[in-house]
């Protein structure tokens, strides 16, 4: 039997999986950086300059940025590490339901899928616009358009618009 290629829902099924995973990643990536900072609350200063310069030592400028963002952050967290763990473990639990709704061909997790993702495009580029070019944001930008046009499009295929 000749290889067929794939059909279009067969190819939207694959692009949907492929969101789905992206929600696992960003999940297990969220309760990484929470179980690090957990780690080594203890002494954060010390490790933040450690971990800065050691950036700074292989990737120079690269993401300067949000390497500054995250320090900011993991700084002001560590003022309430109850409720900054809460709010992770609250992120990751998002986006781990997401992704079981998505591969699980969920009609709710097509809808959340292309809300939450498009609630932020606009303030995306707002802040693409007022501050200094920054590429990641642009990938950012780009990464959130692409998925909400693939979520957006298997719900038309599947008859939800």
């Amino acid at each position: 039997m000749a290889n067929l290629p794939p059909s279009s829902a067969q190819k939207s099924s694959e692009a949907i999986k492929a969101v789905a995973i992206y929600e696992i990643v960003k999940g297990i990536g969220a309760l990484l950086g929470a179980a690090a900072l957990w780690y080594w609350h203890r002494d954060l200063e010390h490790w933040l300059a450690s971990a800065t310069t050691t950036w700074q030592h292989y990737f120079g400028k690269l993401l300067a940025p949000q390497v500054e963002s995250a320090v900011a952050i993991a700084q002001k967290a560590s003022q309430n590490w109850s409720l900054f763990l809460l709010m992770i473990i609250f992120y990751a639990s998002i986006r781990f339901l997401e992704a079981y709704g998505l591969w699980k061909d969920k009609t709710w997790a097509y809808w959340f899928s292309v809300l939450g993702y498009g609630i932020f495009i606009p303030v995306e580029i707002y802040y693409l616009i007022i501050s200094p070019f920054d590429w990641f944001k642009l990938a950012i930008l780009l990464l959130n358009v692409v998925i909400v046009v693939v979520v957006y499009r298997h719900m038309k295929q599947k008859g939800l618009l």
